[in-house]
């Protein structure tokens, strides 16, 4: 293609606000405009009206079908498709879309998660369009369909969805921050946005590989596999030069992300063998989370054109790195002023400072869900191990402003660490710009400039649930710094006060040092931060008091909706680990045991044979192997037996906690019992036997 590619295709499939701005009336226009600054009801004229001219725009694009798009709670999308066709249709086609069909869908809320807010037999939800996430293009094997980007809500009104909570949350923290800026002076601001950039890591292996590892396709991870001769040890992947077909899907998949409107901007070789990384630039919370998750469907799509599967699993392969999604997260205003940017003087900002210390009492105070925020069972795989962020929750701030924070504390403002040059000692580079602080990657929520970068969320998951917990974190605490200083007679003094007071008293989350040291789990505990080590023991703290009346006091989720969450969580644990045990048991029973027998059925007849035709030959190195075969053989039959045992009494145990509880720690545990002796008979089984696919096979062989 030419030179000029993203201009010629970006957007091109994005019924964005240039389309609507030449596509509507200019009336309809500016009602419409007016309507979404103002966050005011859609006039029922104003809809129809739209909805007319995205169907034809649809229509000229080959689309004949339209869906609503949500994503419920089972982390993937969701789309029922209808045509354009109208039930007044007889002889000839007459295509339709009102106003209504734009506004509301409604499918079945019954078949979906919902933690018990909806029982078989009641089967209303409803679809209702943000029309604040542009609508957009599909195509595939059914066609070209036009896909409504749309929240997701019971008959009784409660969120069944991810989105709804994010955008509750990005109303609470937009009203709460307004409030603070008008202390500042700041009339003009009337509306302040979360801007979101989710960095999206991924494995990319042989498709016909792929297709022969059951684990792979029923569980996403390799639940067998031995480490292959070479893993990541000579650090020779990370930023290397990418192989021809890996940079033909890249190549492929922005194409395809630019005709959605994606900003896909960086790539490159991520840190394991076989592991990539996407970025793209900020977005709107609301819309890079409908962005990421139409990433990781478009990876999936492309991978298969160039026959490879994409794998999003946390750790799809063990001793090698596994894979997150950085959350870039930030808070502009409508007039451009990013909140979290301190300015070339940052211990004069003091709106600056006011809206850290905000973050940091938030992070300090919730670092239990906001833990949790980051969970799923793949994510346990990952968090604190050399390659993730510890379990613990910590704020990295860097040099300058760690320096500022304890100038806060000890009462004398007056400086900040200015960033110098960097001489590389070669003449004919040029002098850099060197930062005033170095940068952390082993802190799991870290400054870097002018955001925070958090590091903890795993790589299969929607960006929503991290997103509208820190909005609505940082917004409950800014409600009460400005009840507090609306109240003051003398706003600088008391605003200088709130600041010390607050990072005084949650200086203790602030730590800047190596996240994967022992003496940093210990340090922490001395601290008093919370080490919540798994999933199962994070789910309880979404129904605590202090997050319940959070989340309240914030309208972003109700007692019952948290409640269902909580459910939701446990069961998703249960259900996946069963899913895995399920899936191991299989591939031992009728894949890796059969195998081994055979091989170990040969090294017999190879003993006897050699026996038989030479009595005195030595034979030892064959009955050593063959009798530690046979005794690891044993052993995972054994392991098996009781696998099976254990993940049939699974069913018996109460849903819930105490479920989830013991497939954590009875049935993950025979899980790993079975691995062992299948893990190390690869290390010595004649490759010619092996049923599957190595990690060499999968991870160097693309």
């Amino acid at each position: 293609m030419e030179t000029n590619v993203i201009e010629q295709v970006f957007g091109k499939d994005v019924f964005n606000d240039e389309v609507m701005q030449a596509k509507l009336p200019k009336d309809v226009y500016k009602s419409w405009k007016k309507t979404l600054e103002n966050g005011d009801d859609l006039d029922s004229d104003i809809a129809n009206v739209v909805a007319h001219a995205m169907k034809e725009w649809a229509l000229d694009h080959g689309a004949t079908h339209y869906t609503h798009w949500f994503q419920p709670m089972t982390g993937v999308t969701a789309e029922k498709h209808d045509s354009f066709l109208s039930p007044a249709t007889k002889s000839k086609p007459v295509l339709e879309f009102s106003g209504k069909e734009l506004i509301k869908g409604e499918p079945d809320a019954s078949s979906f998660p919902s933690g018990g807010l909806r029982a078989t037999f009641e089967a209303r939800g409803y679809t209702a369009w943000d029309c604040t996430s542009p609508a957009f293009l599909q195509e595939d094997a059914a066609g070209v369909t036009l896909c409504i980007p749309t929240a997701f809500c019971s008959y009784t009104g409660e969120a069944l969805d991810k989105k709804t909570p994010l955008l509750r949350s990005m109303e609470a923290i937009s009203k709460q921050a307004v409030r603070i800026m008008k202390l500042f002076g700041y009339d003009d601001v009337k509306k302040i946005s979360c801007s979101v950039g989710p960095e999206q890591e991924y494995f990319l292996v042989d498709r016909d590989k792929y297709l022969q590892r059951r684990d792979l396709i029923f569980s996403g991870r390799t639940l067998f596999g031995a480490p292959a001769p070479k893993g990541q040890e000579l650090d020779d992947h990370y930023f290397g030069a990418i192989k021809e077909r890996v940079a033909a899907f890249m190549k492929n998949l922005n194409e395809e992300l630019w005709k959605l409107g994606i900003l896909s901007k960086t790539q490159h070789n991520e840190v394991a063998p076989a592991q990539h990384e996407m970025a793209p630039i900020f977005s709107t919370a609301n819309i890079a989370t409908d962005h990421n998750q139409l990433v990781m469907e478009v990876m999936k799509k492309v991978a298969k054109r160039h026959n490879l599967e994409c794998l999003l699993h946390e750790k799809p392969f063990a001793g090698v790195n596994g894979s997150g999604k950085h959350n870039n997260w930030s808070i502009v205003t409508d007039t451009g002023i990013n909140l979290l940017d301190p300015g070339k003087k940052p211990h004069e900002n003091t709106k600056f400072l006011l809206f850290l210390s905000a973050v940091i009492k938030a992070v300090d105070e919730h670092a239990e869900v906001l833990r949790l925020s980051a969970s799923n069972p793949g994510n346990d795989h990952r968090l604190g191990a050399n390659e993730a962020p510890p379990a613990i929750i910590s704020i990295f701030l860097g040099e300058q402003l760690e320096d500022i924070i304890e100038q806060i504390v000890k009462g004398d403002v007056s400086s900040s660490i200015q960033g110098s040059k960097l001489d590389t000692g070669v003449h004919v580079l040029p002098v850099l710009k060197k930062d005033a602080t170095d940068r952390n990657r082993t802190s799991p929520f870290a400054f870097t400039g002018n955001k925070f970068e958090f590091r903890m969320l795993g790589s299969s998951m929607s960006i929503s649930g991290v997103n509208f917990t820190l909005n609505t974190m940082v917004a409950d605490v800014l409600q009460d710094f400005a009840d507090e200083l609306e109240k003051a007679s003398d706003f600088d003094s008391a605003v200088n006060d709130l600041i010390k007071r607050t990072v005084t008293e949650h200086q203790r989350v602030i730590f800047n040092g190596d996240g994967y040291s022992d003496d940093w789990v210990a340090e922490a505990k001395r601290r008093g931060l919370p080490n919540v080590k798994s999933f199962v023991e994070a789910i309880p703290y979404l129904v605590s008091d202090k997050t319940i009346s959070m989340f309240e006091r914030q309208s972003v989720l109700t007692k019952v909706e948290l409640e269902s969450r909580a459910e939701i969580n446990f069961e998703i644990y249960s259900k996946t680990i069963n899913i895995e045990a399920k899936t191991m048991i299989d591939m031992a029973g009728k894949q890796y045991i059969p195998s081994i027998i055979r091989y170990v059925t040969s090294l017999a007849d190879s003993i006897n044979s050699i026996a038989a035709a030479c009595p005195s030959a030595d034979v030892s190195v064959q009955t050593e192997l063959l009798t530690k075969c046979s005794s690891l053989l044993a052993q995972a039959q054994k392991a098996l037996t009781d696998l099976e045992a254990i993940t049939a009494k699974a069913a018996d145990v109460p849903e819930g906690q105490e479920r989830a509880l013991f497939f954590r720690n009875s049935v993950f545990t025979a899980m790993n019992e079975l691995r062992e002796p299948i893990d190390e008979l690869e290390m010595l089984v004649d490759q010619k036997f092996w049923p599957v696919p190595t990690y060499a096979d999968l991870l160097f062989e693309v």
